[in-house]
């Protein structure tokens, strides 16, 4: 185990019995809010706490077993015991490593994911239609629901806009990683001599505000526009103006939503996503300052970057960010991320880790 991370945790043995004393005083059982604060923050540390004195008691087990070694008789059961220690100790300071890295509050939230069509053409609005379908079938395997909040069907398939609202726990944590360029290499349907062409589509994933952070938005601010919706559904979807588009007039940022009958329920998709972006161009600021000082591989926000490459004569895919390559594409564009996203998060941590020991 690093010495930062014993340290630090011996700092959370510290604050338990602190806050055993704290959740015993009066005052802090009078105060509801604060007797809740505390007792999260004790629930949590608790938490770490035990684990890790279930690593202390496998380390002491260990050197106990290393005491025995010199006796014949039992050297080898001694050395067997050794060995199963460390493996424990090791997947113990794994999970301790984990559970001290800093908690990002909006991983638990449901997300939007916004696709768009890029350099490329029909061939663009194509992989984009596909990336939005991986995007599905991952989330469906993962117990999510999805819904399609807006659409704007490219003629030939795909899309040149989609915006999905995943519903999961955790949907944002793990989707976040797909926020990006993405770049796709293969011999298009429309190509007529066999050539290998490149288009590109985009990925925006943000997590869902909460609802009270929707009415946050000052309506002078706001334009609201109605419109017939396009599309699929049927007689009475083409006969109202269901339809909404709300426009942010400081920023000029949009959001719409078509996907509901009900025009106060389209109106109340569109708050929801305008909310997001706002929110998700503040977070994409500050990482621009926090990357002028600090480059991260991961999680920057930047939109422009090309984070990953499908190459289908290949049947390959590259994420440039932690440079790993997959011989599994057909199996990815089905949804079968989690080799990717395990791999990302991994690497996530260990930036977070090596934050965490730089400031301590």
């Amino acid at each position: 185990m690093k010495p930062f991370v014993r340290d630090t945790l011996l700092r959370q043995c510290a604050r338990l019995l602190e806050l055993d004393a704290l959740l015993a005083a009066p005052d802090v059982v009078d105060s509801m809010e604060r007797f809740r604060t505390l007792s999260r923050e004790h629930a949590e540390t608790g938490s770490l706490v035990e684990v890790f004195n279930r690593y202390l008691r496998r380390e002491a087990d260990q050197v106990s077993a290393r005491e025995l070694l010199p006796d014949p008789e039992m050297a080898v059961m001694a050395k067997e015991e050794m060995d199963q220690a460390q493996v424990d100790l090791e997947t113990l300071d794994a999970e301790l490593q984990q559970l001290l890295l800093p908690k990002d509050p909006d991983d638990e939230r449901n997300a939007f994911v916004e696709v768009r069509a890029g350099a490329g053409g029909d061939e663009s609005a194509l992989f984009a239609g596909e990336l939005a379908r991986m995007i599905t079938r991952f989330a469906e395997n993962q117990r999510w629901a999805v819904e399609v909040v807006s659409e704007s069907p490219s003629e030939l398939g795909g899309y040149k806009e989609v915006v999905l609202r995943v519903a999961g726990k955790g949907a944002y944590g793990q989707l976040r990683f797909e926020s990006g360029g993405h770049r796709v290499q293969r011999v298009p349907v429309t190509e007529t001599q066999g050539r290998v062409h490149t288009s590109a589509a985009t990925v925006a994933v943000m997590p869902e505000p909460n609802e009270t952070e929707a009415v946050k938005l000052n309506p002078a601010e706001l334009r609201i526009d109605t419109y017939r919706a396009s599309g699929a559904g049927g007689q009475h979807i083409n006969k109202t103006d269901s339809a909404v588009r709300v426009t942010h007039l400081p920023t000029g940022i949009t959001a719409e939503c078509q996907d509901g009958r009900s025009q106060h329920s389209n109106k109340a998709k569109a708050l929801q996503v305008l909310t997001a972006r706002l929110q998700e161009k503040d977070r994409s600021e500050r990482a621009s300052k926090e990357a002028a000082t600090r480059k991260g591989l991961i999680g920057s926000g930047d939109r422009s970057d090309r984070i990953r490459t499908y190459n289908f004569p290949q049947g390959r895919l590259t994420d440039h960010r932690i440079n790993l390559t997959l011989y599994k594409l057909l199996q990815v564009m089905e949804g079968d991320l989690g080799d990717v996203i395990h791999a990302l998060q991994v690497a996530r941590g260990a930036e977070l880790l090596a934050e965490l020991e730089h400031k301590l």
